[in-house]
């Protein structure tokens, strides 16, 4: 379960606009990568995106790229793995789905509490 700790430090890798496009585009696959031609047996899972094609979208050189990619692994909103002679990258889909249910709880307490903040009159629990 994500503590409050945790959840800030997704927050904040996040508020960064190039962390961002990075997570967001190796989230919904926006980077495509070649298969490492030299060493053909690395399997590799196809979402995984490897950190040098993330580093041609930007103009930024592969060390700041790394830096970027450093921060949203600490996060942990992405997972790193070297394989041959790449590193491939990948969305921590477990944590993605429990911050998305933290939104979902806020939603609905909020839609549950709405009255007690907007209604006409203010409903006092005892």
């Amino acid at each position: 379960m994500l503590d409050m700790e945790q959840k800030i430090k997704i927050f904040k890798a996040l508020s960064n606009q190039t962390r961002f496009m990075i997570f967001k585009n190796v989230f919904t696959g926006g980077y495509t990568c070649s298969l490492d031609k030299i060493q053909p047996g690395v399997k590799v899972n196809p979402i995984a995106t490897c950190v040098s094609t993330v580093a041609e979208h930007f103009n930024f050189s592969l060390p700041t790229i790394s830096a970027h990619i450093k921060e949203l692994k600490e996060a942990k909103i992405i997972t790193v793995e070297k394989k041959g002679n790449k590193v491939y990258i990948e969305p921590n889909i477990e944590t993605i789905r429990e911050l998305a249910e933290c939104f979902g709880t806020l939603v609905n307490n909020f839609d549950n509490n709405r009255e007690l903040f907007f209604g006409d009159t203010l409903v006092v629990k005892s």
